[in-house]
């Protein structure tokens, strides 16, 4: 191979993939973002071990709606409003970088508190069913004993939450969502850092959100495989959880 012939290969390899960068980039930031669950804040909805596809055009866009949230403008633009009970990716308040995913509960100047363990918004209680009993969810290194229940918002949209059996969450101070701003829960109301911690996450700006969560595309549960354990790899796969809408 001459000389000439290598660096048109290397100039048309190069320029391929260039292309396809550009292309990946384009579709991550403004179509969709993969993203791993690496947490149990959100069962029992999401799993540790899911991953998920977020719509980044839901909220319309943002500096946070790209690669390392650069510096190009304090605007949302072709903005849309989220819905109450979303499951949103935000960047935390706190660094702005970090991505969590929570549930959206509190729109602009809603009230939030919980008293007797119960979730009011607006001075109005939300309604809740129980659906299990003694389910055992992981938080961090500890086990959790949970009750499953279904609570119903007041758009009327249903999603299932994890209390604890005993010691759950009882009393909260009254929260004011600020204009512009959304409180976010996790769906294991008592494993989530979330807009209850004012200093770590609080009320989040709408210029924060990065998009909704859609679909699961892949599960794996990494408690009976990883990259120690590889051999039960076929094992830990959560084929039921396969393309499951959110």
């Amino acid at each position: 191979m001459n000389k000439k012939k290598l660096t048109f290969l290397i100039y048309d390899n190069t320029k391929t993939l260039i292309g396809a960068l550009i292309i990946a980039i384009l579709i991550r930031s403004l179509l969709f973002q993969p993203f791993y669950i690496p947490s149990s804040s959100m069962e029992p909805t999401l799993l540790v071990g899911d991953r998920i596809f977020v719509s980044k055009y839901s909220y319309g866009y943002s500096k946070h709606s790209f690669p390392f949230s650069p510096n190009i403008s304090n605007k949302r633009f072709f903005s849309k409003l989220p819905k109450r009970g979303d499951l949103v990716v935000f960047k935390t308040p706190a660094d702005n970088r970090t991505d969590y995913i929570k549930r959206l509960i509190g729109m602009p100047g809603d009230t939030i508190q919980f008293i007797n363990g119960k979730l009011i918004i607006n001075d109005q209680i939300i309604m809740r069913k129980k659906i299990s009993n003694k389910i055992i969810i992981r938080c961090g290194n500890f086990l959790l004993d949970t009750n499953i229940y279904v609570e119903t918002l007041p758009n009327g949209l249903k999603h299932s939450v994890a209390y604890k059996e005993r010691g759950s969450l009882k009393n909260s101070k009254k929260y004011k969502v600020p204009s512009d701003h959304y409180f976010l829960l996790g769906d294991n109301r008592d494993c989530s850092k979330d807009s209850r911690y004012l200093d770590s996450v609080g009320y989040v700006n709408k210029l924060n959100l990065v998009g909704e969560a859609k679909v699961i595309f892949f599960s794996n549960d990494t408690n009976k495989s990883n990259l120690i354990r590889f051999w039960n790899l076929n094992k830990s796969f959560r084929l039921e959880r396969l393309f499951k809408k959110l």
